[in-house]
């Protein structure tokens, strides 16, 4: 596909959409995410007093500041990759770097994991920290064009700081669950002059708690999944690619699913398909919006935008 040559008003259109929608992204995020940590504080305090309180604050701080540094050395170890030099893979190189480039921002690095499953994902807690990560699996499946489509959105996430915000509400959503079920099996402190919640209430907080921070993590991950797929199409200017490229892949991940085990479950949301199997009930807990409506979004995009402009 040519590049086009967007004029003075084009880009400023482009451009204010972006920030703008940023904009709105990152109000929704900041409430979504105090929300979580509301309930964990929620939750130690009414099960462990004071103690509970402070015990849930210090889990917090330490868990975020995990996600904020070491989230990426996490996800790539999950998915066993490697850094892959430009000798190895050098259209990926030339499809990343030109596509950073047209965005204005560094050139991230780049791995590649042994895995059969055609799937990508990026991570990392700003452009200048970012990794993009494909499957041996992508890279066999995939056109030129489509595999532009991928990394576009994938690129996407880094800019729209996807990456970090998906990282800091997995690792919340962990410590509620985490907490639910330590109050059931560990007293946290109570003082005697405090009331306890009762068996009633621990049953309560150990199904409703897990399930209100599921609740919000989903929310997170899905609306990004969209808006990355809306991004990506507007950085590389072909809505089209990436929608003939999800349905590659997500028929390659339902033919050959990876075990929902480890730390690939905390890591799955990052990934641009969901890599395990989800059939009935399970797809409701789908980190993932349903693909026919990421496809679907795509073509209507295609069909009502007509050519796209690359953002710079």
């Amino acid at each position: 596909m040519e590049r086009c040559n967007p004029g003075v008003e084009s880009v400023a259109f482009l451009t204010e959409g972006v920030t703008v929608h940023r904009h709105y992204n990152g109000l929704k995020t900041a409430a979504l995410l105090g929300l979580l940590t509301a309930l964990i504080l929620l939750i130690g305090s009414w099960l462990g007093g004071r103690s509970g309180f402070v015990i849930a604050l210090i889990l917090s701080l330490v868990m975020n500041a995990v996600s904020y540094f070491y989230s990426d050395k996490l996800a790539l170890r999950a998915m066993r990759a490697r850094p892959v030099s430009e000798r190895e893979a050098p259209e990926l190189y030339a499809i990343v770097r030109d596509l950073a480039a047209s965005a204005g921002q560094p050139m991230p690095r780049l791995y590649m994991s042994p895995t059969a499953q055609p799937n990508a994902f990026a991570t990392g807690r700003s452009p200048e920290h970012a990794a993009v990560a494909v499957t041996e699996g992508i890279l066999g499946m995939l056109t030129p064009r489509e595999l532009r489509g991928v990394i576009g959105h994938e690129l996407s996430h880094v800019y729209n700081r996807d990456i970090l915000i998906s990282s800091v509400a997995g690792a919340l959503a962990g410590i509620i669950t985490m907490l639910a079920n330590l109050a059931w099996f560990i007293p946290l402190g109570r003082s005697d002059d405090d009331e306890g919640p009762g068996i009633l209430g621990y049953l309560a907080m150990l199904i409703l708690g897990p399930l209100a921070a599921s609740i919000i993590q989903l929310a997170i991950s899905r609306s990004r999944e969209y808006q990355a797929d809306e991004s990506g199409a507007r950085l590389t200017g072909d809505p089209l690619a990436l929608a003939s490229a999800l349905r590659k892949i997500h028929r390659g991940t339902q033919a050959l699913p990876l075990p929902p085990e480890g730390q690939l479950t905390s890591t799955a949301h990052l990934m641009i398909d969901n890599p395990f199997r989800a059939q009935g009930i399970a797809n409701l807990f789908s980190t993932h919006p349903p693909m026919e409506k990421r496809v679907a979004r795509l073509e209507a995009m295609a069909g009502s935008t007509g050519p796209i402009q690359y953002m710079r």
